[in-house]
């Protein structure tokens, strides 16, 4: 029993004693009373009735006379004469008056009073004696009609007692709560301030509790700024403080894997020329200014474009891709000519070559840097500030103006797949260490022609992007799963775009798809890229403010180091968080990837969130991921193990 419940019924236990003892004490009080009255009327009634009587001279017609005009009154239950041999002589009797009072009451509460008795004379010769007995009814109306209105008045007391007990408890109940709330938030990763309770008792309670949460919330920032800075050191150029190479390629092959994104996009490379003779001619610390004003032209993009990246792949090289069609050579272009207006400020001599390709996203890594070095090659032999763009395939430009001209096509057959609901998921499984299933990766698949095969996100995802279907695409894969779920109870997980969070409806509608299954609900997972979270942190708050009293579980997938731009991650009402395979890969063999995986883990799991890594291939990456102590993995090497 809570304590405020306890202190509610020692209140109210008090309250209705007191009441009870007011009612008792008063009604005892006053039937004394009563009684002391009807047996000082008995008294006087007889010794009027004896002194009217004796002037009677002994007639005794006249006396019967007497004593009934007075009996009939209705008030006396019994009148008796008698003579002076004490024989009845004339008596009046009357059956006892029924009282308005319940029977319990009177058998509670008796009122028992002596009959009165005076002598009758006839001048100095007594002739007999009078005896009276009023009728006790009315005094026991009269004491249930004071019960009534005493009990009625303390009730109403108590009352107003209990309602300012009802409302001092409230008050010491409210900083009561929002010091629980605040613990039950500081256990889900939110540090919030509570005002000081004006209670003097609780003051201290509140305060103690506000200096706990902002050393908590002081930690965490700490933490974040050494994830920081482990995230420099394993993934970053230390000069340019650009990603590495080996990290540029991780983030490179894992956007090329993924589902959203353009079908063309472009990659530029750039070399500072003779870079030894550079640093014979001008000194170290000169070149170093050169490199960091090139990296800070090529960090210029990925810092103004969402999904942009960028990197130095050694001394003298930088790499820059960019996830849009028919691009690159426009941007290599514009690079070359800010690098001409700004580089010859530190030395003469100094020049650079670049090369832009663009090809289709389903092509190789391999394919990618071998277009694009060769065309480095060509820039690099002739001088200056040459730019070598690749240009599409004849065959590849086809297919785009085909695509241009069949998209109203596509759209049509999105429309007419979500319509039709002709779609199925995909099920990756997600193993914890123990080798057991956590839950099922459930990417969507759509059938755009009736009959016909089922296509990837790949195929007809960036089109969606492009036409504003993602909300009704994702209210499908959400339908489906909860289908799936209400069929075999298995936990599942489905995509989310950040885009649909835009569309105003969508997370209406969601909740009310989610709503009519209560029971399937709390199986379902929703996992959104780590960029919702970066530019619509808003609405990604309002739809776990929505959905998660459902019992949706709501992650993040391809997490990295955008979630140290996250200032208020703790506020995000977060599940789980899926680490990107750009930031796991490797780790086996590089202490810096494995010290930034341990130091996230840290973070996250301050937030009380669950850890997994995604696209996982090697055995190794995923015995020192175990070692690191994460809570599950997905990918590849997931997919090969007998569940």
């Amino acid at each position: 029993m809570s304590l405020m419940r306890q202190v509610w019924l020692l209140v109210l236990g008090v309250v209705l004693l007191s009441l009870t003892a007011s009612v008792a004490v008063s009604t005892a009080s006053v039937r004394l009373l009563l009684q002391t009255q009807l047996q000082i009327k008995n008294n006087d009634t007889a010794q009027a009735l004896a002194m009217v009587l004796s002037q009677q001279q002994g007639d005794l017609v006249v006396m019967e006379l007497q004593i009934s005009a007075l009996f009939d009154t209705g008030y006396y239950q019994s009148m008796v004469l008698r003579g002076a041999d004490g024989k009845v002589v004339m008596e009046r009797r009357a059956t006892p008056r029924a009282s308005l009072a319940p029977a319990w009451f009177v058998a509670l509460a008796p009122i028992e009073a002596r009959a009165g008795l005076a002598q009758v004379s006839n001048g100095w010769n007594a002739i007999g004696s009078v005896e009276v007995l009023s009728q006790s009814a009315y005094a026991h109306d009269e004491l249930w009609r004071n019960l009534t209105r005493v009990a009625l008045l303390l009730a109403c007391i108590g009352g107003l007692a209990c309602l300012a007990a009802l409302s001092v408890l409230r008050r010491i109940r409210q900083p009561l709560d929002a010091v629980a709330a605040q613990a039950r938030a500081v256990v889900d990763g939110s540090f919030n301030l509570v005002p000081e309770s004006k209670v003097p008792e609780l003051q201290g309670l509140t305060q103690a509790m506000n200096t706990m949460v902002l050393r908590v919330k002081s930690m965490f920032e700490a933490q974040a700024e050494q994830l920081q800075a482990l995230r420099l050191q394993a993934h970053c150029d230390p000069l340019t403080g650009m990603s590495s190479r080996k990290h540029f390629m991780a983030e490179l092959d894992s956007t090329l894997k993924r589902d959203e994104g353009p079908t063309h996009a472009g990659l530029v490379l750039l070399r500072l020329r003779d870079l030894g003779g550079l640093n014979q001619r001008l000194g170290h610390p000169t070149v170093d200014q050169i490199l960091l004003a090139v990296a800070h032209a090529v960090k210029a993009y990925p810092d103004r474009v969402n999904g942009c990246l960028g990197g130095r792949l050694n001394g003298s090289d930088f790499a820059l891709w960019l996830p849009a069609p028919d691009v690159a050579a426009e941007t290599a272009r514009a690079l070359a000519e800010a690098l001409r207006v700004s580089l010859p400020a530190f030395g003469s001599g100094i020049q650079v070559a670049l090369s832009a390709v663009d090809l289709p996203r389903e092509k190789t890594l391999s394919h990618w840097f071998g277009e694009a070095d060769a065309a480095l090659a060509r820039a690099e032999s002739q001088g200056g500030f040459a730019v070598e763009a690749v240009a599409p395939l004849a065959q590849a430009s086809s297919e785009a103006t085909l695509l241009a001209l069949g998209e109203r096509v596509w759209r049509n057959q999105i429309i007419e797949a979500i319509k039709d609901k002709r779609g199925r998921l995909g099920a990756y499984p997600v193993l914890d260490r123990a080798g057991q299933l956590l839950h099922l990766e459930c990417p969507l698949q759509l059938q755009l022609e009736p009959g016909g095969a089922y296509e990837s996100a790949t195929r007809w995802l960036p089109l969606a992007l492009r036409s504003r279907l993602t909300a009704e695409v994702d209210l499908l894969a959400v339908s489906l799963a909860l289908e799936a779920i209400a069929r075999d109870g298995q936990l599942r997980c489905v995509n989310i775009a950040p885009a649909s969070l835009l569309d105003g409806s969508f997370v209406a509608r969601l909740r009310e798809t989610v709503f009519h299954e209560p029971q399937a609900a709390r199986k379902l997972g929703l996992e959104l890229a780590e960029s919702a979270a970066v530019a619509h942190f808003d609405l990604l708050i309002e739809l776990g403010r929505q959905l998660r009293p459902l019992g949706v579980k709501l992650g993040l997938e391809h997490a990295g180091a955008g979630l140290a731009q996250v200032d208020r991650l703790y506020q995000a009402g977060l599940d789980y968080v899926k680490l990107d395979v750009a930031v796991v890969s490797g780790v086996s063999g590089d202490a810096a990837r494995a010290a930034f995986v341990r130091g996230m883990l840290v973070m996250l799991r301050s937030l009380a969130l669950k850890v997994y890594a995604e696209g996982l291939v090697d055995a190794m990456d995923v015995q020192a991921l175990w070692d690191c102590d994460l809570d599950g993995v997905t990918g590849p090497w997931a997919s090969s193990q007998k569940l």
